[in-house]
């Protein structure tokens, strides 16, 4: 079937010869071949008779072996996977069946996508990035605090590589243009953080999708297509992401997130800003003052310094409805 897609993945119309040829059928059996595609990855596929088949919206496919390729020489173990139900939890399993590490999970599709707080991820079929690097910590030398906060640094980099200069951060895993979600971090924990744990490190990157009726998303949103005017190349994204997170993923285990802070505070979007913190049914209102040396938040709450850290916690801004 991937090799119809990346016939297929240009947008423009193919005869069902070609198509024939590559699925090893008749011209007559192609169609039901491509209903299968179809129900299987969620496409649309277009039939016009004398002109062949296209795809409804052109694709960017993840090219498996130069992802893998480049994920060696970094010292990662690394896989594309045509559907998962979520990349995170695949590679939470592969290292609790003792996989090696640190493994990289990419998938051109998730059903069960997750983001924090328990929201769904919305992961169509060769749209965006779902990533996911498993890393297998011994002994607790290695700082997870402030973790999430070094990885959304990463993730701003190399949108800020793929032209997206306007992009910012959102304490504590959120990135941003004009205050609509471009991408998010989650990190996912098995095991005991003081001796010998697991840690996955979730990213998730609008690329190529765009509005449409079977996109549903409760909070706002864009995509790089929808910035830049056109597909963008999600395996120069991929590679791009794996740089700088090879790279800062460094920096944090030589200095901890404290060595990052300030560049971190220096592209966060919501320094200075009043907002409204929610922690379940509470609600704390105050001026962000930045971060600490491992991440948490620090506002100005009634005239007094607090510092706030947690999973759970949501932050937005006071005048955001």
């Amino acid at each position: 079937m991937r090799e119809v897609l990346q016939l297929l993945q240009d947008g423009e119309f193919h005869s069902g010869e070609a198509l024939g040829a590559l699925l090893g059928v008749s011209r007559a059996a192609v169609w039901k071949r491509l209903e299968h595609i179809e129900a299987a990855f969620g496409l649309t596929i277009h039939r016009v008779r004398g002109r062949g088949y296209r795809l409804a919206s052109p694709l960017s496919l993840l090219e498996c072996e130069v992802i893998a390729s480049a994920s060696r020489e970094a010292g990662w173990c690394a896989e594309v996977l045509e559907v998962v139900d979520s990349t995170n939890a695949e590679v939470l399993r592969r290292l609790a069946a003792g996989a090696p590490a640190p493994l990289l999970i990419l998938a051109e599709k998730q059903d069960g996508g997750r983001g924090r707080r328990g929201r769904t991820w919305i992961s169509p079929f060769g749209e965006n990035l779902y990533y996911s690097l498993g890393l297998r910590l011994e002994g607790g030398a290695f700082s997870l605090d402030g973790l999430s906060l070094t990885v959304g640094l990463a993730v701003l980099r190399s949108l800020r590589e793929a032209g997206l200069a306007e992009v910012g951060l959102k304490w504590p895993n959120d990135l941003l243009v004009a205050g609509r979600k471009i991408a998010g971090v989650l990190l996912e924990l098995s095991g005991d953080p003081a001796d010998a744990c697991q840690v996955v490190i979730g990213i998730g990157v609008n690329v190529n999708m765009l509005p449409g009726p079977n996109i549903a998303i409760d909070q706002p949103w864009l995509s790089l297509r929808e910035c830049s005017g056109q597909l963008v190349d999600r395996t120069a994204m991929a590679l791009a992401l794996g740089r700088w997170l090879k790279h800062y993923l460094d920096l944090h285990e030589r200095g901890g997130f404290a060595a990052l802070r300030e560049e971190w505070e220096a592209c966060h979007l919501w320094q200075g800003q009043e907002v409204s913190l929610l922690a379940g049914p509470q609600r704390i209102d105050g001026v962000v003052l930045g971060v600490d040396h491992l991440g948490a938040l620090r506002l100005n709450v009634a005239g007094q310094e607090r510092q706030f850290s947690g999973g759970e916690l949501s932050l937005r801004l006071r005048d955001d409805s």
